[in-house]
């Protein structure tokens, strides 16, 4: 749906884009362009070319009986498609089409269409029935299907009348255009549309609000769209994989082409230019798409030139060559739209980046014949899922399915403006206004994710000539934690350490911008003041580590090590608990901005900073609206429920709770109590004017962090693009600054490698045995010691000890450079538990027999 380089297309849609912004704003009906269903679709019925001859017509869409073809009509769509149960037959004589509305369900049983009962006696007369729906298309079924074609005797009618271009708009698409658009000469004709169908795309039940939007985009993008982005639609294709060779690093086995995470790839290990993988295909699979993942941070491994071969046992035909942007990160295409089944699929990597020796593919996705691509499943709205969004709860999930349509039409639409509505890199330039009020449903955009990736490409700043190298005093930094109030200036906080051995020494040196590439993932290099270590990473994400702990502890109890934020109202109560806020009171703006660089830094490399803020904060960070009702919760529960109350307070009730104690002033997280008014201390608020309190005190408390909050983005717009900002929901900068916060046994077994040990083995059962009884928090902790990171994604590796005997003493050994764990042979999972446990809360230095200051 690209508009090319048509300006009357791209203002048109612009046009329809705003209009569909300010209905879903107001809860208002769509624009009927928008929910544009024909009246009269014309479908003829097709064998299809991956069905076997023998498959059976007892279920199919279309049977045969004595020669002819007999096509099932059912009163509705959402029962079982079986021939005893449909009200009647279809008979279409032979070369005919068969006529039905526009309107289409799709299902568990396959792709439905409705035929209307005007239609319907076409074929058969007399059947009590106001409409009727027809199987199209089954879904992972071979066998007959009903495909749409233009009736020819309409495209005869007008080849006479108006030659071979002239054709009604008939998709929504070209309606949009076609109403949107100015158009130069006549306007171009629209087909009758089917007005029940439109209708009910329009409507909007009376209680639906903008929210209930929001809450379905986030159901679909949490149980549809990632069953989309799940590589085990492989499996149901191929049967096996074969490569031609592989490295012996455990990151780069060929099950990393399936495994869905981008992090792990498959590297070969063999001579340039004899690279392949070879893919045993499922018997009558055709292969829509075959798509390879790339990473260009990959350097000379990335592959450059790609061919794919395909046929049976050697005798392999050439059925495509690619060539490959060598900036690319992310899929490319390297087969397509085949139209028979090849038993052997061969991708041969030809050729590398920079005459590179051995090639990395990061994943591999096949769509196919065999899971065809039918649609929205309208299912999943009767799912158990939707008790955690109350606000569809109720809803009936044939009203829930058709707005999520009309959704991802607007995402369609959204999509294909998106390139025209981001600008270049700048971070003082302002993009689209108004995708900001709809940024949740920039979650469903397929384009999305390429344009961050180019903006973030375009921005990049060359590697630095040198790693700073930064000497630190943890232990120094761990006494002020235990005691902040003996050093008030913090200069012993690994925080501060990190800041001052970072200022350039002298007028030459340049400060770091943090805009480096991907592959430069290690900022600074680390020498811990009397603990021996190499810096080859691990030190690195310690000193990150530690700074995330100062700045918002994970203790409640702990005092604050460091200034800049402080703890909500809120601690150790609901989900909401353990959150912080930027301290009001602080006014080292400088350090603000520079925490928000370091932010900017995590979101586009690989590294975290784990800042424990709620989303009032993070929404401001990526210019989102705030609520009062939505977001401050987070913040202060109680002063939420306390102002609520107020506003539908009775007089006597309000009198005898305040009498002449309320005043026009209120306390900040940071304790500080402010005047709302001039001279509001000794202003007494009145029954009367009670919702002018309420107003005042919510703008005050939500403007609270305003200025520290301004300083963080501008550092953050440092680093990263607006447009990048203006792109992602606060959730997902939430996340790739933070990383993910829920550490599961699940996720943890993913991003594991096993060195001279099996998954099998008892030491391993023990390892996943132990973690399961851990906390999340005891999860998080074991991480950090492992991998030097407290949050996900973070590979592990994992070796057997160096002594390999039985011991109920030895506690476990981790190299965080190389996110390596040593593991003991312990005789029980309790024991291998209780010394996890205990290494990873107290086995926090990096001790090593060489000199701390050896160079």
């Amino acid at each position: 749906m690209s508009p090319g380089g048509n300006p009357h297309l791209l203002l048109g849609r612009i046009r329809c884009l705003n209009r569909c912004i300010e209905c879903f704003r107001r809860g208002e009906a769509l624009p009927e362009s928008l929910c544009f269903v024909p009246r009269e679709v014309c479908y003829k019925i097709c064998k299809d070319s991956s069905a076997g001859s023998g498959s059976s017509s007892s279920s199919a869409s279309c049977g045969n009986s004595g020669g002819k073809t007999l096509v099932p009509v059912w009163d509705h769509p959402n029962q079982p498609p079986n021939r005893k149960t449909a009200k009647c037959t279809i008979e279409p004589k032979k070369g005919t089409c068969i006529r039905t509305s526009g309107e289409e369900h799709y299902n568990s049983h396959g792709l439905w269409v409705k035929i209307s009962k005007e239609q319907l006696e076409e074929y058969c007369s007399g059947v009590e029935m106001d409409e009727g729906w027809i199987l199209a298309c089954k879904h992972a079924e071979g066998g007959d299907r009903l495909v749409p074609v233009e009736a020819p005797d309409t495209a005869s009618r007008q080849q006479q009348l108006f030659g071979y271009d002239h054709k009604p708009c008939n998709r929504w698409e070209q309606v949009v255009d076609a109403e949107n658009c100015l158009h130069l000469g006549g306007q171009p004709k629209v087909a009758e549309h089917d007005e029940a169908a439109v209708q009910k795309l329009r409507y909007v039940p009376a209680t639906w609000t903008f929210e209930c939007d929001e809450d379905l985009v986030h159901y679909f993008y949490d149980h549809v769209g990632k069953e989309d982005e799940n590589l085990g639609s492989v499996k149901q294709c191929v049967s096996s994989i074969d490569v031609s060779s592989c490295s012996k690093d455990p990151n780069g086995g060929a099950s990393c082409l399936t495994d869905g995470d981008t992090e792990t790839y498959w590297e070969s290990d063999g001579m340039q230019g004899q690279h392949w993988i070879r893919l045993h295909m499922k018997r009558g699979t055709v292969v829509n798409k075959l798509i390879l993942t790339v990473d260009s941070t990959d350097d000379t491994y990335m592959p450059k030139r790609v061919t794919v071969f395909g046929g049976e046992g050697e005798n392999l035909k050439k059925y495509g060559d690619v060539n490959i942007d060598e900036n690319l990160i992310g899929e490319v295409c390297v087969l397509e739209d085949m139209t028979i089944h090849l038993p052997i699929i061969e991708i041969r990597i030809e050729e590398c980046r920079d005459g590179g020796i051995d090639v990395r593919i990061r994943g591999l996705k096949i769509k196919s014949s065999c899971e065809r691509d039918l649609g929205l499943n309208s299912d999943v709205f009767q799912s158990p899922h939707l008790v955690r969004y109350p606000r569809l709860e109720g809803t009936p999930p044939d009203v829930l399915y058709r707005r999520a349509l009309v959704i991802l039409r607007f995402i369609s639409l959204l999509d294909s403006l998106l390139p025209h509505l981001v600008p270049a890199w700048d971070y003082s330039l302002g993009t689209f206004n108004q995708i900001k009020s709809i940024k949740q449903f920039l979650l469903l955009s397929k384009r999305r994710s390429t344009l961050i990736i180019q903006c973030l490409k375009d921005s990049e700043s060359s590697k630095p000539n040198f790693m700073p190298r930064l000497y630190i005093n943890r232990r120094l930094a761990m006494e002020h934690r235990d005691n902040p109030s003996l050093d008030p200036t913090c200069k012993n906080a690994v925080f501060t350490q990190v800041y001052e051995g970072l200022k350039p020494s002298d007028k030459y040196e340049k400060t770091l911008d943090y805009r480096w590439p991907v592959r430069h993932d290690q900022w600074w290099e680390c020498k811990f003041i009397a603990e021996g270590i190499i810096d080859q990473g691990g030190g690195f994400r310690d000193s990150l580590a530690d700074m995330s702990e100062e700045l918002c502890p994970s203790s409640a109890e702990c005092a604050m090590p460091l200034p800049f934020f402080t703890r909500t109202s809120n601690q150790g109560a609901g989900e909401a608990r353990d959150f912080y806020v930027p301290n009001p009171s602080c006014r080292e703006f400088h350090k603000f901005e520079w925490i928000g660089q370091l932010m900017g830094a995590a979101l586009r490399g690989k590294d975290f900073l784990v800042l424990a803020l709620p989303g009032l904060v993070w929404k401001q960070l990526t210019g989102e609206a705030v609520s009062w009702s939505e977001d401050f919760p987070a913040v202060d529960s109680v002063l939420v429920k306390l102002l609520e109350a107020m506003e539908h307070m009775d007089k006597e009730t309000f009198d005898f709770k305040f009498g002449q104690e309320l005043v026009y002033s209120t306390p900040l997280s940071d304790g500080r109590l402010v005047e709302l008014i001039p001279g509001g201390g000794s202003v007494v608020v009145r029954y009367e004017d009670r919702m002018e309190f309420v107003r005042l005190v919510q703008k005050a408390r939500l403007e609270e962090s305003r200025e520290q909050i301004a300083a963080i983005q501008a550092g953050l717009l440092k680093v990263v693009p607006q447009a990048v900002l203006d792109l992602l929901a606060w959730q997902e900068v939430e996340k790739k600054v933070c990383g993910d916060p829920e550490i599961t046994v699940e996720a943890l077994k993913r991003l594991t490698r096993y060195e001279d040990l099996e998954p099998t083995d008892i030491r391993v059962q023990y390892l996943w045995e132990a973690l399961t009884n851990f906390t999340n928090e005891d999860r998080s902790r074991f991480l950090r010691f492992v991998t030097g990171r407290s949050r996900l994604p973070a590979p592990i590796y994992i070796f057997p000890d160096k002594q390999g005997s039985e011991t109920t003493d030895a506690l476990p050994q981790s190299s965080t450079c190389s996110s390596t764990l040593y593991l003991p042979k312990y005789p029980s999972a309790k024991v291998c538990e209780e010394k996890l446990r205990y290494a990873a809360y107290n086995c926090v230095a990096i001790d090593t027999d060489m000199s701390p200051w050896e160079e």
